[in-house]
């Protein structure tokens, strides 16, 4: 398909436009402040990374290798912290979320670009709150911020991380908005929402879930703040207050948060396997609804986390049946995934193996969540590190390898340059087996009994801890090799064309990377999403290209 964009672009990149550092803090272009996201949240990647590399050298001893058993409180409680505050919920929202959504909407920009870099100031400082309290005098609550033990126990620095967090929060609100209104107002002509792509379904249901439910975790915590320095009992027993209603009010939020990290993963996915296939998303309409429904039986089922906490037994058992039905449209969009897979010419690119390796370790992850919904077997498995494995194939195992799909499927968009596809390739398949042996070893010390969070072991439990740290070292370079080649294809990479993967999307019908104002002409969609007929007949094409009249 020839873009339309015309041959003057490439001056006109975003990029190149003007090169100044004060153009680029003051930017209000979107793909600029994705990329200043990109570069932020790779810094926090990085720093959580580097807690966990010490936390899994510590456990290859029984008795700990490395850490004091306050040090080791310190260090699990930054790398949680940082990887879900600072990494896991932006992520790809704010990365690619903020680079495409214009583009795939064929509109010039978001719905209010200043507010769009606002909120990535908003971001870097709750970022520079969150390390100055991890690093100055460090944090042990974990990053749940359970009370009593963030009002009465700790000795760390609780009130700049949770101001942070707080903070952040308001980054994620801003966020969501302006991806609902830009979603709702600035569709090109043509675009219905059945011919939306379903990362921008994805996107949606991420940022309904943003506006609603942020707001709750933001008022928990202004809530613990106001109990600190004012003494007035909120969740202090010993004032009047009830600490059941801190781990409500945060899971209430916490746990739709789990869909906000995996959402916009999911969506990365269908776009990579419907184009990697050459074939249609199988169930279109199924599977953008089941974004809808992930995100609105997201909010039914906070209390499964709450089982062993003293909860009502009737209470507990609509949870269970509650977060077994939200299992239903998560398998739809596998089930989908697999029926597009099904008689494709697959291609068996980089971003088509780490979205494989999603759907697999998503599925584990899904699978594994079922024993924590059941209430007999959870009583069992909570708080061990069952749990830990459970979370980490969901989050990691899931959404990092998303995001890395996605970084390398829309590389070519971003930056104008092919990375080195053996590479690509190589990254993708050490990420899924060092993943595997990093975690799958926890499942079974979970159920064998070892509790998560503690610096030391019985001895029994040392060949599957050092498996798990001898995994997270291939796990390590799984997350190294990107960055290196990356940074050489910036430099060094071959061209790309504006549509290197043959693709059906609008933001591949303009340039690589695109010029500042997205389109030069603005497009018009005549046919429906994933319509690789008309991309496979120029005549079609041509249509569809036309401006409106």
């Amino acid at each position: 398909m020839a873009p339309i964009s015309g041959p003057d672009t490439t001056q006109r990149s975003y990029l190149w436009q003007d090169g100044t550092v004060r153009s680029w803090l003051l930017t209000t272009d979107h793909k600029r402040i994705a990329l200043l996201y990109m570069a932020s949240i790779t810094a926090f990647f990085v720093l959580g990374s580097v807690g966990a590399a010490l936390i899994r050298l510590h456990l290859i001893s029984p008795t700990g290798a490395i850490l004091s058993d306050a040090t080791y409180s310190r260090m699990f409680t930054m790398h949680g912290i940082v990887m879900v505050w600072l990494f896991l919920v932006p992520s790809i929202p704010v990365t690619l979320g903020n680079f495409l959504v214009p583009l795939m909407l064929g509109a010039k920009d978001l719905a209010f670009p200043r507010l769009n870099l606002i909120s990535w100031y908003l971001f870097i400082m709750a970022g520079a709150l969150v390390v100055y309290g991890l690093f100055r005098g460090g944090l042990e609550t974990g990053w749940t911020f359970y009370t009593p033990l963030s009002t009465d126990y700790t000795q760390g620095r609780v009130l700049p991380v949770v101001a942070g967090v707080f903070l952040s929060g308001f980054s994620s609100i801003a966020t969501g908005v302006n991806f609902i209104i830009s979603i709702h107002q600035l569709r090109a002509p043509g675009l219905t929402w059945y011919r939306l792509p379903l990362m921008l379904w994805a996107l949606y249901a991420t940022s309904v879930i943003f506006v609603l439910a942020t707001p709750v975790l933001s008022i928990t915590l202004l809530l613990l703040a106001f109990e600190h320095f004012f003494h007035v009992g909120v969740f202090d027993p010993a004032l009047g207050g009830d600490p059941l209603l801190f781990q409500h009010l945060f899971w209430f939020y916490s746990h739709p948060a789990v869909y906000i990290m995996i959402l916009p993963g999911m969506g990365v996915v269908s776009e990579v396997v419907s184009t990697f296939c050459h074939k249609p998303v199988f169930g279109y309409r199924f599977v953008a609804w089941s974004s809808i429904s992930i995100a609105a039986i997201g909010f039914l089922v906070w209390g499964h986390h709450m089982f062993v906490a003293g909860t009502s037994l009737y209470a507990a058992v609509v949870f269970s049946m509650l977060s077994f039905l939200v299992s239903v449209p998560s398998a739809i969009k596998v089930f989908n995934w697999l029926g597009t897979m099904h008689g494709g010419a697959i291609r068996l690119d980089a971003p088509m193996l780490y979205a494989m390796g999603f759907i697999g370790l998503f599925t584990v992850g899904g699978l594994t969540g079922l024993f924590l919904a059941s209430l007999a077997s959870d009583v069992h498995l909570t708080q061990t590190y069952f749990v830990v494995a459970h979370f980490h194939y969901i989050m990691v195992g899931g959404m990092v390898s998303a995001y890395f799909a996605g970084l390398h499927y829309w590389w070519p968009k971003i930056t104008g340059r092919m990375y080195p596809e053996m590479w690509g390739r190589t990254a993708a398949a050490l990420l899924f087996f060092g993943f595997n042996l990093t975690f799958f070893p926890q499942f079974i010390l979970g159920y064998e009994g070892m509790p998560r969070r503690y610096a030391t072991y019985p001895a029994q439990f040392q060949v599957l801890n050092v498996l798990s740290s001898a995994g997270a070292s291939i796990l390590a370079l799984a997350y190294i090799l990107p960055l290196i080649y990356f940074t050489w294809s910036l430099f060094r990479g071959a061209l790309s064309t504006d549509n290197p993967w043959q693709a059906t999307g609008l933001e591949w019908r303009t340039s690589s990377p695109p010029p500042v104002e997205n389109f030069i002409t603005p497009p018009v969609v005549t046919h429906e999403a994933y319509d690789y007929a008309a991309l496979d007949h120029p005549d079609t094409a041509q249509r569809a290209e036309a401006p409106h009249v």
